[in-house]
């Protein structure tokens, strides 16, 4: 398959791609990304250099419509997928305006171009907090979307605008929403790096309010096979949740308190603060009917927290800057023409 990935340099995205060139040997790659805050070239070095002749890199804006639809018309790709997105809710309470125009023109931009090109497949890849709070039980698809924050409205909005794509022009969308995703190379504003980087630095840890908010946590490499499963298998026009198959759930605090017996560390490192404006109080997921095409999550939280510390320790050249504000400056710099 030929793929065109938008948002490959973040977190999940560059995991994907990685996951695919290794896993699909006949599978190449351009990748789409507008190196924003979050994009990161240092996450894909080794794939430009181990699979240079099947990943291409593009940089531009999804909100672009002119651009994206030039690239998807010269690539032709058997599959879009979106990955780009702004995705931290502090931001969007901050600046709506940004989650507006990515997670919701954007995809509209991605979806038009898809439409009118006649791409086989489009894959949304969005989020668990589009449904809202979980008082009791789990996510399922046929959960109604209630989102709290501008960030989940903006991902809500964009995955109605796909589903009214494939019941209006018949595009052939799939949609995954996926639990809280962990692992390395994400962006240390996220809680669990934040939490290891903050201690790496002798720094205290932040947590919200009194930190009994609950998550349903995915490994990202569970994410990447669960995506690529949706991509290959799902059925267009329906939606697949994806979370760990863990029955334990974590308050943020669990999480604190996990990361801090790591550094040998007790509660007295904990900073708490006010808590998060229309902060969700628990989400859980239930991802039976993408398990039913076949995947499986095999890897636990609590298993990998040792990892990811490890991880942090060995790469502070890779985090730092991203903390210290370099990172911005210096890609800026470097694409400020092209």
């Amino acid at each position: 398959m030929k793929l065109f990935i938008t948002g490959g340099c973040g977190f999940i995205g560059s995991h994907f791609i990685r996951y695919i060139l290794e896993n699909h040997l006949e599978d190449s790659v351009l990748n789409f990304d507008k190196l924003t805050y979050a994009g990161n070239l240092k996450n894909l070095e080794d794939v430009e250099k181990n699979f240079s002749s099947r990943y291409s890199f593009v940089k531009d804006d999804i909100a672009d419509n002119s651009k994206v639809m030039a690239q998807v018309a010269a690539y032709k790709p058997d599959a879009v997928i979106n990955f780009a997105a702004e995705s931290h809710v502090d931001r969007s309470i901050l600046d709506p305006e940004a989650f507006v125009r990515t997670n919701i023109v954007g995809v509209h931009s991605l979806l038009e171009a898809v439409r009118k090109l006649s791409i086989p497949r489009f894959l949304q890849v969005s989020t668990d907090e589009v449904y809202g709070e979980a008082h009791e039980g789990s996510f399922t698809e046929n959960t109604p979307l209630a989102p709290r924050s501008p960030y989940a409205a903006s991902k809500a909005s964009g995955d109605i605008l796909a589903l009214s794509y494939f019941t209006t022009f018949g595009t052939p969308v799939v949609i995954t929403r996926s639990a809280n995703a962990y692992g390395t190379h994400q962006y240390p504003e996220k809680l669990i790096p934040l939490l290891i980087t903050n201690l790496i630095e002798g720094k205290k840890i932040p947590v919200y309010g009194d930190g009994l908010h609950t998550r349903h946590w995915t490994h990202v490499l569970d994410h990447c096979s669960g995506i690529n499963t949706a991509l290959r298998k799902g059925e267009p026009g329906h939606v697949y949740n994806l979370a760990s198959g863990e029955d334990k759930e974590y308050t943020n605090l669990d999480i604190a308190r996990i990361i801090l017996s790591e550094f040998g560390k007790d509660d007295s490192w904990i900073e708490w603060g006010r808590d998060r404006l229309g902060h969700d109080r628990r989400y859980r997921v239930n991802a039976s009917k993408l398990a039913s095409l076949g995947w499986k999550s095999r890897h636990e939280l609590q298993n990998n927290i040792a990892h990811l510390v490890k991880w942090h320790r060995e790469n502070e050249s890779w985090w730092k800057p991203l903390k210290s504000g370099e990172h911005k400056a210096y890609y800026e710099k470097q694409y400020q023409t092209a």
